[in-house]
């Protein structure tokens, strides 16, 4: 496997570790600027070693809680704690923290090497431990040829790394990233997560990530919080937040979903049975949450996990239930694509069930073939399995 695609190691994760203490502990803190409250009493731990992201739509609170950590921002109640140390009072050049900033404020009439040893020559560092921790930090992000170049010589990716570089210089215990991706273009930005990646790796820094791209932060992260109206609102893996959100909200954010709303119809032992109106069909729903008969909820189904296919002979539709699928079958409903979309790898399908609701379905393009099986206002089944779908109360 390539070395820009390694997958992050799994057993990197002290936040299952009950005894280990986190390295920074947001607690219960508000920020209110007149009367908007833009960081809402949040709590949240983050552990040594972690590259974590705060993500959520312009506006959640995370770039205000980001400058908290900072300190260029101060609390209106509770507290941070970095590596146990209160840091209520300490001002932003006494914390074992650096920020790289979306703009990445370069000099522009200093080098490479200049910008990036600006930070060491304000601290004192003398020339010979100067010059040799520069050198180090321009060849840890592959800047060395480059190093007496201007800024406006180098292209985006590289005048990120010049900030990246500059940043880490410093050795700080914690690295603040605001958008750090946000001016690049959609290939550079892909190469240079996988660079971030492995240079947090190779250093364990802590990083904490601001980001509104919901990729960006399921590719870099340890572990991500979902951000809404300055709270909290689901911490976890990339894996846990996508398969499992807690919330409408955090599934709606997430990628793309289908929501259906039902009502419980019954609680059995494998399972949830919901009828579901808007599609006129019954839906199982395996390893549900605490549910009663006659509840309203919202069944989740990403689009990836529903399979498509021609309507065959003999599906036709259940008397009095224009979309089910003749014989009573759950999980499977009568359609007519009003949709289709091409992105190369995959094609995206928005199906009618009636009524105009539209459920959306991923399907890969295995196969080379300029013909599709299914196409524009084709009659179509779609299927998913019981364990597709999950349950939602929130």
């Amino acid at each position: 496997m390539p070395e820009t695609l390694r997958a992050r190691p799994e057993k990197h994760q002290p936040w299952l570790d009950a005894s280990l203490r986190p390295y920074i502990h947001i607690d219960a803190v508000t920020k209110q600027f007149g009367e908007f409250r833009a960081v809402d009493r949040t709590t949240l731990e983050i552990h040594r070693g972690e590259l974590f992201c705060l993500l959520g739509a312009s506006g959640c609170g995370k770039t205000t809680l980001l400058r908290m950590l900072a300190g260029f921002e101060h609390p209106t109640s509770g507290r941070i704690l970095i590596d146990g140390q209160d840091m209520t009072g300490v001002p932003a050049y006494d914390r074992p923290v650096n920020m790289m900033f979306q703009n990445y404020a370069l000099f522009p009439h200093m080098s490479v090497e200049q910008n990036v040893a600006y930070g060491l020559k304000q601290d004192g560092v003398r020339k010979p431990e100067l010059k040799q921790r520069v050198g180090e930090a321009l060849e840890m992000v592959q800047l060395g040829p480059w190093a007496k170049r201007k800024p406006h010589q180098l292209s985006g990716g590289q005048r990120q790394r010049v900030a990246l570089a500059r940043s880490l210089v410093k050795r700080p215990k914690v690295l603040l990233l605001d958008e750090p991706l946000a001016a690049l273009d959609k290939k550079l930005r892909e190469r240079t997560q996988f660079e971030l990646m492995n240079i947090q790796e190779e250093l364990g820094v802590t990083f904490v990530v601001v980001t509104h791209d919901q990729e960006e932060a399921m590719t870099l992260s340890t572990r991500m919080a979902v951000m809404e109206r300055g709270q909290v609102v689901q911490v976890g893996t990339p894996s846990e937040i996508y398969e499992f959100p807690a919330t409408r909200f955090t599934a709606d954010f997430i990628g793309s979903i289908n929501l259906i709303e039902g009502r419980v119809k019954r609680v059995e032992a494998a399972g949830v049975l919901v009828a579901a109106p808007q599609l006129g069909c019954d839906l199982e729903v395996t390893g549900a949450t605490q549910v009663r008969e006659g509840q309203s909820v919202c069944v989740a189904i990403r689009p990836e996990k529903i399979a498509v296919a021609p309507n065959a002979e003999g599906a036709g539709p259940e008397e009095g239930a224009p979309n089910a699928v003749r014989g009573g079958a759950r999980n499977s409903v009568r359609g007519t694509v009003r949709d289709v979309a091409y992105l190369g790898d995959s094609s995206v399908f928005r199906v009618d069930v009636g009524e105009g609701f539209l459920i959306e379905v991923t399907q890969p393009n295995l196969l080379r073939s300029l013909e599709r099986k299914v196409d524009w206002d084709d009659a179509v089944v779609l299927t998913w399995r019981a364990d597709a779908g999950l349950i939602l109360t929130e």
